[in-house]
């Protein structure tokens, strides 16, 4: 049985969309193969002494059944976590099958174009000496745990396989204060433009950035309680003695809560400041409109209140000389009124609040 899973997974390795398989061993001699071969993976998950991480990567477009029969025939998970397995859920969460458990997590980071927040879940089955991992599309943090046990491969899982999980999932905590301080970033570039040049397409960034911070949060909660179980329950493949490195993880994530909470009020301080600078703006502009109307208020009344032909039916100004010095008078007032509230504007100061 287990040659004809390895022969059908070489032959799905050949298509973009195939699975990969990477099996790290660790004997329970202390020797550690870095390459273990699938046809005796048997002989591995029997080494009780041993531990032995089988990460799964799928195809994104469609799930292997490579994987399917690995978790049925070789590990004899049970069927409903083989089916949680292979369909995304979106809700981190753990369950307890006795002999090993089940936890979904999720990694997080931030896409630089749309500002959008792009969640990848990675699912995990602990076992007293093996941890499997699966998950539809590469994750940066298992491969940094891998090269990490490459670059020290005596000591990184000889503490076995409860606290390779502890590893795996600080890393992933890691990435997830990455997520935050690239969304931190982000949002002080939006208030620097606002400052500089607010515009609509300011505000369509606010929101993109409230909903992404939002989302962020909500997924902070579930994993909280998953660490909590982690480092409260007493499940069977966790050791009592590691259940404090599960604690401090819970501890992280309640720290990461926290702090996605403030990055939401950051968010919420962008849009008053838009809000304000907007404002501010609008007010000059109506400063500005209102100068120039009292500017030509005099010139509107003195035409509206002596809107009469002072020369009759003709303009003879040659006979008609204090009609004509009149007229200039009026003319003289009418230019002298908008010179004259400009100066009084400027002894006020008003033009220096525009």
């Amino acid at each position: 049985m287990t040659s004809s899973i390895a022969e059908s997974l070489t032959h799905e390795g050949d298509e973009s969309r195939g699975a990969k398989l990477r099996v790290l061993y660790r004997d329970g001699s202390g020797r550690m193969h870095l390459d273990w071969p699938l046809e005796k993976l048997e002989e591995a998950i029997g080494d009780r002494g041993g531990t032995l991480w089988v990460d799964f990567e799928d195809g994104v477009e469609e799930p292997d059944c490579v994987a399917e029969r690995v978790f049925r025939d070789l590990f004899h998970f049970h069927r409903l976590a083989i089916d949680d397995a292979l369909t995304e859920s979106h809700v981190p969460k753990i369950d307890d099958w006795d002999d090993y458990v089940y936890v979904v997590f999720h990694s997080n980071e931030i896409d630089a174009q749309t500002d959008r927040l792009i969640l990848r879940e990675l699912n995990v089955f602990l076992g007293p000496n093996y941890l499997v991992t699966h998950h539809p599309e590469p994750l940066s943090f298992l491969d940094e745990t891998r090269e990490a046990i490459e670059r020290d491969p005596r000591d990184t899982m000889r503490e076995g396989a409860d606290l390779l999980l502890f590893r795996v999932l600080e890393r992933a905590l890691d990435q997830a204060l990455v997520t935050i301080e690239t969304l931190d970033e982000r949002i002080d570039d939006v208030q620097d433009e606002i400052i500089a040049n607010p515009r609509p397409e300011n505000l369509r960034s606010i929101f993109r950035l409230k909903r992404t911070s939002i989302q962020l949060h909500r997924t902070f909660g579930p994993q909280r309680e998953v660490l909590n179980k982690l480092s409260r329950d007493p499940y069977k493949v966790v050791k009592e003695e590691n259940r404090i490195y599960f604690r401090d993880l819970f501890d992280q994530v309640v720290r990461i809560h926290d702090i996605s909470e403030g990055v939401r009020d950051l968010v919420a301080g962008a849009l008053d400041t838009y809000l304000s600078v907007m404002s501010n703006r609008t007010n000059e502009i109506m400063m500005a409109l209102t100068m120039v109307t009292v500017m030509f208020l005099p010139v509107s009344f003195i035409a509206s209140f002596f809107g009469m032909n002072f020369f009759g039916a003709t303009l003879d100004l040659r006979y008609a000389w204090p009609r004509w010095s009149l007229f200039v008078g009026m003319l003289i007032v009418m230019g002298g009124s908008p010179l004259a509230m400009l100066a009084y504007a400027r002894h006020r100061g008003w033009f220096r609040k525009l």
